[in-house]
């Protein structure tokens, strides 16, 4: 699968098989991740991969969705339940000390972000599917991997091979709504 195609067609999978993702596929999407740009090329960024079922489940039951899926009309978070259900989970991690910040922009989150997309689009190529938690207990999440409190957790991943077949994905927006020739327009 080449770069834009897999671009085009990842999509966030929630529901996965019970298939365990082979090593060399983990191996592949770490060398993705390894691979990104970061600022001033600090790679501040960690992963922790979860294997552990008993594990899993406590990551799930550390994501909560009360205050933030409630109101939208869900009565839980839909990737709960992919936390444990997957056969892996990528806790990605940074250190914003290592990472700097210039003028109050952090660039950790930036930098996790480009390389989990990395990361997300090799498993896609791989035929893995994948998607981005980020409404978790930081705290409770970095005393149960022993994480050092200075270390910012900045998403989870949960990643394996989908159960459904393939769905296109939402549409976006057309380009003329996010793109700007020169100068802000409204």
């Amino acid at each position: 699968m080449d770069t834009m195609e897999a671009i085009r067609t990842r999509r966030s999978v929630r529901k996965f098989s019970d298939r365990p993702v082979e090593p060399e596929k983990l191996q592949a999407m770490m060398e993705a991740a390894q691979a990104a740009p970061s600022w001033a090329n600090m790679q501040c960024w960690r992963f922790i991969i979860v294997k552990d079922a008993a594990t899993r489940e406590k990551i799930s039951d550390l994501s909560y969705v009360e205050a933030f899926f409630a109101p939208k009309g869900y009565k839980t978070n839909p990737a709960k339940q992919a936390l444990a259900d997957a056969p892996v989970v990528i806790v990605a991690c940074a250190d914003p000390v290592q990472s700097g910040d210039l003028h109050g922009q952090h660039y950790y989150m930036a930098d996790v972000g480009i390389a989990a997309e990395n990361m997300m689009l090799a498993a896609h190529s791989l035929g893995l599917g994948s998607v981005f938690v980020g409404v978790f207990d930081e705290e409770g999440l970095g005393e149960l991997l022993d994480i050092p409190p200075e270390v910012r957790i900045v998403g989870l991943f949960p990643m394996g091979y989908p159960q459904d077949e393939w769905k296109p994905g939402p549409p976006r927006k057309p380009l003329e709504e996010i793109f700007f020739l020169e100068r802000w327009k409204v």
